[in-house]
């Protein structure tokens, strides 16, 4: 799953927009009133901005444990 391609409009999103977007995606598709075949591509993105979220988090658990890796330790 390290090979994961994400859109680089995901990959510049701070985890707050990501989980801001995903937020709106499942209230899109919660309304009844949302085509099926929109459906399956916008859950897709919520998909990749969730593998993004997760990214962001196992980067910054690891500059907690090893903050020689931290940018501004260089």
């Amino acid at each position: 799953m390290k090979s994961k391609n994400i859109p680089d409009d995901i990959k510049i999103k701070s985890i707050e927009e990501a989980q801001n977007e995903i937020k709106d995606i499942i209230s899109g598709l919660e309304n009844k009133d949302t085509i099926l075949d929109n459906s399956v591509d916008v859950y897709k993105r919520m998909l990749d901005l969730n593998y993004h979220i997760q990214e962001e988090f196992r980067k910054k658990a690891r500059q907690i444990n090893n903050p020689n890796l931290s940018k501004d330790n260089k």
